[in-house]
């Protein structure tokens, strides 16, 4: 198989502002969207409650969902397909927050199979693009009844002020565990890893184009649905081992962040082999050439954003340029 370049595939009219970062850095024309802040690769989920809105399609039209499922051995490998099956394990996002989004969380596993059915929860990292800030997990513990009473308030202040507010710069990563509470700042731009899901409790809406008394607690009720929230406190000290420099290597994202999926950031200057596996590239500025095993050549400029398969093989990448390689749990690319 060879690598496929993926065009920008970004659902419309999402609740919240963005998407004029996501065309300058893929170098599209035409007219800058207001409410596309979201740009899915590689995608073999939907958005939740939709039959279909969110999955990737590859360059000659079919799904990259129908396509794993047809040949799981040449886009995933054995080991995968022991460890995890027929599954990717791993959705990709460019996210540009036009205006800051509302303090959410993500369940865990356990709680989306348990209530929803679902085979995952939604652990997420980001690379951050463009810096601003970020909030993440509690500064003290909350009770359920605090909460549930900020949430039926609506008190946004209050609500935000329960979060540790971090400043991030480009080159920085975030890890967000299942279950912690955060919000985006407006401004920041970055590239999303995560379990394919699309699963928000959303304690806030104030002020964003959507009901969140109706659609903010994924059916499920809020007095359940909080039940998915950490409301235990994080320490500054804890709170920094999520956030910190990514800087150069196979895993830049912290150790617990391998259970779900791992980022290489790579610096490209003359050669660089990259491990077989499945994988999403993203190349971040600069030009390469990926040669897989066996394979036909792929230019790819900033911006560019390519799903690899695991029969691609070892790629070789030439050319001067800086890429983020995206896959799924450690232990997944083996030969």
């Amino acid at each position: 198989m060879d690598v496929v370049e993926l065009s920008s595939q970004r659902p419309p009219e999402r609740f919240y502002r963005g998407g004029a970062r996501i065309v300058a850095f893929r170098g599209l024309a035409g007219p800058v969207p207001s409410r596309e802040p979201e740009d899915w690769v590689a995608s073999t989920t939907t958005l939740f409650g939709e039959a279909s809105l969110g999955l990737s399609a590859l360059p000659d039209g079919r799904l990259l969902s129908a396509a794993v499922a047809a040949d799981p051995l040449g886009w995933l490998g054995p080991a995968h397909l022991e460890a995890f099956g027929a599954d990717t394990k791993l959705l990709v996002k460019l996210l540009d927050a036009g205006q800051r989004l509302p303090v959410h969380a993500h369940p865990h596993v356990s709680f989306a199979a348990g209530h929803l059915g679902r085979a995952h929860g939604k652990a997420e990292a980001w690379y951050i693009l463009s810096g601003g800030v970020v909030h993440l997990g509690l500064r003290a513990d909350v009770g359920p009844a605090e909460l549930s009473s900020l949430v039926a308030s609506q008190d946004t202040d209050a609500l935000l002020g329960l979060l540790h507010r971090i400043e991030v710069r480009p080159g920085d990563v975030v890890y967000v565990p299942p279950g912690v509470l955060h919000a985006i700042g407006e401004g920041v731009f970055l590239v999303e890893v995560q379990e394919p899901e699309d699963l928000s409790i959303l304690l806030e809406w104030k002020g964003f184009d959507l009901d969140g008394a109706r659609d903010g607690h994924l059916g499920l009720g809020f007095d359940v649905a909080l039940g998915a929230v950490e409301r235990t406190a994080r320490t500054i000290e804890e709170i920094a081992l999520l956030v910190r420099p990514a800087g150069f290597g196979p895993q830049v994202l912290p150790e617990a962040a391998g259970e779900y999926f791992a980022i290489e950031h790579v610096a490209v200057s003359g050669e660089v082999r990259l491990e077989p596996g499945f994988a999403v590239l993203v190349v971040l500025a600069g030009t390469a050439a990926v040669m897989p095993t066996g394979g036909a050549e792929v230019s790819l400029d900033a911006g560019s954003t390519t799903v690899v398969p695991h029969s691609a093989g070892v790629l070789r990448v030439l050319g001067r340029a800086e890429l983020l390689v995206c896959r799924p749990p450690s232990g997944a690319t083996g030969a």
